[in-house]
């Protein structure tokens, strides 16, 4: 019989390992799924700047390093290993890796999201040198710079406005000649003299030498290419719950963000979500510990109520 745990935490991005932290620290002696590549996205962020405590900016791998230590010095286990599917079905919660099955009272997932990305030659190698998919994190860096964002919804919109506080010029490079984000959106962005948009126009290339120097591009409308000469881009075209090893187990939205009921609970009694799984909105590291922070607490006192 495989041992019940209290508590199983699916991740190990700021929202997985501060949930670590708080239910290791109330002697729940959690379990912790970190994935083969532990950390999540704060892995590929170079400098962070907004996470409090750190006046001087902190690397993002840094920072997630320490969390793993504080969760490992209250006593989580750690297994650098992914889930392959979950059984929510029963009292007890099933979860299984490498073919193994581990159980217990109650599972955080905090799996967060992954960025939809362009496929195109340059992005891996100058991602974190001018490449980003975050303008609140990365914006700063890019005080009196040329840059892009690609994409034609209202993050595209609101990401090129926010720029517009530090840039010199903000391009919105989109595909098609019309965008899909809301009016109001479009307007502000519109309206912005230091915006201007590149329609009907498609990325090919990110150029650069130790950091982006510009963006090979193609025209679909009247089939020429060119090299674009900017500082930086900025990718709003999406992101991607990591959702997929769930299956049915818990209740998605229609962007298959874990739904949440009360709280950080999910559609299954003793189930938890904290992070970018579930919010699609701040996707900020320090909101997401926070949520780390609520959901570990929502499970001590779940298991509290249920005498366990």
């Amino acid at each position: 019989m495989a041992e019940v745990r209290n508590s199983i935490i699916i991740g190990s991005g700021p929202a997985g390992l501060t949930a670590a932290i708080y239910n290791a620290r109330a002697n729940l002696k959690p379990l912790v799924f970190a994935g083969l590549n532990f950390g999540g996205q704060l892995m590929t962020t170079t400098d962070v700047e907004n996470y409090p405590g750190f006046p001087e900016g902190v690397k993002g791998p840094q920072l997630m390093q320490l969390m793993l230590k504080q969760a490992q010095r209250f006593g989580a286990e750690i297994k650098f290993e992914n889930v392959q599917k979950v059984d929510f079905s029963g009292e007890i919660k099933k979860v299984y890796s490498n073919n193994i099955e581990y159980q217990a009272r109650t599972v955080i997932i905090s799996t967060g999201s992954s960025s939809r990305t362009l496929g195109v030659p340059g992005e891996d190698k100058f991602f974190g040198k001018g490449v980003s998919t975050c303008a609140t994190c990365d914006g700063a860096f890019f005080k009196a710079k040329v840059v892009a964002v690609v994409g034609g919804g209202d993050t595209a919109m609101e990401d090129a406005t926010f720029l517009t506080r530090f840039a010199s010029k903000v391009y919105i490079i989109h595909r098609r000649d019309e965008f899909r984000a809301s009016k109001i959106m479009q307007e502000r962005a519109l309206n912005n003299p230091k915006i201007e948009v590149v329609w009907n126009t498609e990325v090919k290339e990110i150029q650069g030498e130790q950091q982006v120097t510009g963006l090979k591009i193609f025209n679909n409308k009247d089939n020429k290419e060119s090299v674009h000469k900017l500082d930086g881009v900025f990718l709003a075209v999406g992101h991607i719950p990591n959702t997929s090893y769930l299956g049915k187990a818990v209740e998605l939205d229609e962007k298959g963000y874990i739904k949440v009921y009360e709280q950080t609970k999910t559609s299954v009694d003793g189930v938890f979500v904290a992070g970018d799984v579930k919010d699609y909105r701040y996707m900020q590291a320090v909101t997401a510990a926070g949520m780390g922070c609520m959901a570990a607490i929502d499970c001590e006192k779940w298991l509290e109520e249920h005498n366990l």
